[in-house]
């Protein structure tokens, strides 16, 4: 679903991802994990097309999106959860979820995606900025998922979230992933939340891949000292 060849990417002169190479399944979830400053964001930017690809390929379901603009890469079918959520605090739950919709042509919001976030129905005509951290991110997800997208991208999802939200994150994300199909890419700190959620999880240090794994193989102790800082 995922395929990413040699994805280098820079701010300027300054190169942050160094040749990366990745590929995830369909129907995989996989965790990408690393201290602040790693570059996890960064190639989470690099495949939405917000930050440019230096060299190097992206391919999302046997199409190359390499060099196309985000709005591109959302119809190709990749949605985007950013860090810090980035919901439209003016605008109703219903209203930010229908801004998903856009590249649809569906002008309303399926019910399968408020039967995931019951908690968004109820709120739905209540105002984004109203909600507390955990209901955003639900907010966040659900939006993402209007686009009816092939591959879900969440940048750090659990930051600032509680942690009996998070239990609740991981298995909303593996329901969606079961019921959708679609595959699930999330960047991490959480160690215990990367281990509910992925079925494979890698570490990135200094903008390279320093470890793959799969989560029933997995050495926590080692995964834990590349986090430590």
């Amino acid at each position: 679903m995922l395929n990413i060849s040699n994805l280098r990417a820079a701010y300027g002169e300054s190169e942050v991802l160094h040749g990366l190479d990745m590929t995830v399944k369909p129907g995989e979830i996989v965790a990408i994990m690393g201290r602040n400053g790693m570059g996890k964001t960064t190639l989470m930017k690099t495949l939405m097309g917000i930050v440019p690809e230096k060299s190097g390929a992206v391919d999302v379901g046997g199409t190359d999106v390499t060099g196309m603009k985000s709005h591109q890469r959302v119809a190709k079918g990749i949605a985007y959860v950013p860090q810090g959520r980035m919901i439209f605090s003016a605008m109703t739950v219903e209203e930010n979820v229908e801004t998903g919709l856009t590249v649809t042509g569906q002008s309303q919001v399926p019910d399968d995606i408020y039967e995931l976030f019951p908690v968004l129905l109820e709120m739905k005509s209540r105002r984004g900025g109203n909600l507390s951290g955990g209901q955003q991110q639900q907010l966040a997800i659900a939006r993402a998922l209007a686009s009816n997208p092939k591959l879900l991208l969440l940048d750090e999802p659990t930051e600032g979230i509680q942690p009996s939200i998070i239990r609740e994150m991981a298995r909303t994300l593996r329901k969606i992933r079961d019921q959708r199909g679609l595959s699930i890419v999330v960047s991490e700190q959480v160690l215990s939340f990367a281990l509910d959620v992925a079925d494979r999880v890698m570490v990135i240090e200094n903008g390279n891949f320093v470890h793959d794994s799969p989560r029933s193989g997995i050495d926590e102790a080692k995964v834990s000292e590349f986090l430590s800082v």
